[in-house]
């Protein structure tokens, strides 16, 4: 077998993994987005005020900020595998469960065991894709992950469209609303028996004394030699790491923290939930009417998808860094827009629609993948777990907030202020990224621990 066939067998290899892994996000993405369909239903037929509304909405995000916070010290201690395989029991149960509810605390309930699926599932596929690719690919595999939360979005939608035009008003606030949450029973599946197909995490494996185990699989994805460069390095960066709290919070990482904390709870406050969550309310709001609704919503998604193509074309090639400037400027500038749009009432042209779409694209090709990358590849080994846990935690309060406070917002404030505090954000995580964020392209997972040294 020559070197060109080893290649592409090993690249075979690591993209089965990446796309197993990244269903974690496929439902991350329909999780969360399945809501914005049934919100409408569940808000009639429970009797909600706008604060009821919000917390159905997050009643799933408080599992995920649950699941965030402890996956990372499980995935450290039993692996980043089993870890997942659990998710994937999390999210059938919570899809059936929902979909059979008699009352709102019974869904609530539902939505939070769902919600530590998906809180652990957002830390755990992106960190097993990162120590499993090999550098030169690593942020368009990891980027994968991305994607697949939007497909999970764009299915969702569709998957609510069809259903909603399936019967009339009273049925889906009796009935469609159960068929969309029953729905992710079927991806939930297909994650849970495919993960035993896999191989566990092989830097997790070396960490843990298990070095025989991940030269296997760190020869299947780099080849031969390759791998054994690899190897050394990783048992090399681990043996200079004590692995504690400690030392992630102190002063030799404490940059790596600061980028990770900002660009989790920033991806999230400003203005990308609120869209997902909420478009359907929002587009009836200004005039539309529900099949309309829907449709614009189907529109959003397939932008998301494109621009995520884009990302993953570019984020080996451009650098994080630099997609993340052009990407938050074209959010600031979308943004504007849209406050202008509220103020002024410019609701009957194709304006709203046209600036949630520029936003959706700029999001899309920089702030929706790039975190997700960079937390998985800034922080040392022995702590990656626990540090990308209390990042994604951190980024799970950030969706908590949106869910909770948006609808209330809206009412309360009305759109042009509630997009105009996420242009705030916007122009604030633009400075940060111009000051603070380095580039980590085509660097190793070493490599970068020890710049940070």
């Amino acid at each position: 077998m020559n070197k060109k066939e080893k290649r592409f067998i090993s690249q075979k290899y690591i993209i089965r993994i990446t796309i197993v892994a990244a269903l974690g996000g496929l439902l991350f993405g329909y999780d969360t987005a399945v809501i914005a369909g049934t919100i409408g239903a569940l808000e009639e037929k429970f009797n909600l005020n706008p604060a009821l509304v919000g917390w159905a909405a997050s009643s799933a995000v408080w599992g995920c900020v649950v699941g965030a916070a402890f996956s990372g010290y499980l995935s450290d201690r039993f692996g980043r595998k089993k870890i997942l395989i659990i998710t994937g029991l999390l999210f059938f149960v919570s899809a059936l469960g929902s979909a059979l509810v008699g009352s709102l605390s019974y869904f609530v309930a539902a939505r939070f065991i769902g919600g530590l699926g998906v809180g652990a599932a957002s830390m755990l596929s992106p960190l097993y894709i990162s120590e499993a690719a090999p550098a030169r690919i690593r942020g368009r595999l990891v980027s994968v992950y991305q994607l697949a939360i939007v497909i999970g979005i764009n299915i969702v939608y569709v998957v609510n469209y069809f259903i909603s035009t399936a019967g009339s008003e009273s049925w889906n606030v009796e009935f469609g609303w159960r068929w969309m949450l029953g729905s992710e029973v079927i991806p939930a599946g297909i994650f849970f028996f495919l993960l035993f197909t896999v191989p566990e995490s092989p830097r997790w494996l070396i960490a843990n004394g298990k070095s025989k185990k991940a030269e296997d699989i760190l020869i299947k994805i780099n080849g031969a030699t390759e791998a054994g460069v690899i190897e050394q390095e990783i048992k090399s960066t681990l043996n200079q790491e004590k692995g504690s709290l400690k030392e992630l919070f102190g002063k030799r990482y404490r940059r790596a923290l600061l980028v990770g904390v900002i660009l989790a709870l920033f991806s999230q406050i400003t203005g990308i939930n609120a869209i997902i969550y909420f478009a359907p309310e929002i587009f009836k709001s200004v005039g539309m009417g529900v099949e309309s609704a829907f449709s614009q919503t189907i529109l959003i998604g397939a932008i998301n998808t494109i621009f995520t193509f884009i990302a993953l074309w570019l984020i080996d090639k451009a650098g994080r860094r630099k997609l993340l400037l052009w990407g938050i400027s074209g959010m600031v500038i979308s943004l504007l827009g849209t406050v202008i749009c509220f103020h002024n009432e410019y609701f009957e042209g194709p304006w709203l629609l046209l600036f949630i779409l520029c936003f959706m694209a700029s999001f899309s090709s920089s702030l929706g993948p790039i975190p997700w990358v960079m937390i998985s590849e800034i922080f040392p080994t022995k702590t990656r777990g626990i540090a990308m846990s209390f990042c994604t935690l951190i980024l799970w309060v950030g969706v908590i907030l949106i869910a909770q406070l948006t609808p209330m917002a809206l009412e309360g404030l009305g759109g042009a202020t509630t997009f105009f505090i996420f242009l705030v954000n916007s122009i604030f995580l633009l400075l940060f990224t111009w000051s603070f964020i380095p580039e980590t392209k085509q660097r190793s997972l070493e490599e970068i621990e020890r710049n940070w040294k």
